[in-house]
């Protein structure tokens, strides 16, 4: 097992840190609000969130054996409360958290 030492550990977080505000303000400094960004840009920001929703659904269910352990019924049943939640009230913090509370409360206390 290797430990750091004191500067490499101080040299890792100020590495996170940069790695991480340059993340965050390249955006800025490469699109500022009195330019138009790039048309590729404006496609992307309309169409990620999307692909980014779709490749989680795929990504959670993907262990997923409807032959064997519970058949994915709590996934179905965690899918439906989000739908249902998110139609309800369109909000999509409430819509993740409440299909999470559901899926977990399934899982450690109905099929457990």
């Amino acid at each position: 097992m290797m430990i750091m030492t004191t500067w490499q550990g101080v040299i890792t977080i100020i590495m996170a840190m940069l790695g991480t505000m340059l993340t965050r303000f390249l955006p800025f400094l490469l699109f500022p609000e009195s330019k138009e960004p790039p048309r590729f840009i404006t496609y992307l920001g309309t169409v990620l969130p999307y692909a980014m929703t779709g490749l989680l659904v795929v990504y959670s269910l993907k262990g997923v054996h409807l032959t064997s352990g519970s058949h994915g019924i709590p996934e179905l049943l965690a899918i439906i409360a989000i739908a249902l939640l998110h139609i309800w009230k369109r909000n999509m913090l409430l819509s993740i958290a409440g299909g999470t509370a559901v899926y977990m409360l399934l899982v450690q206390l109905v099929f457990s």
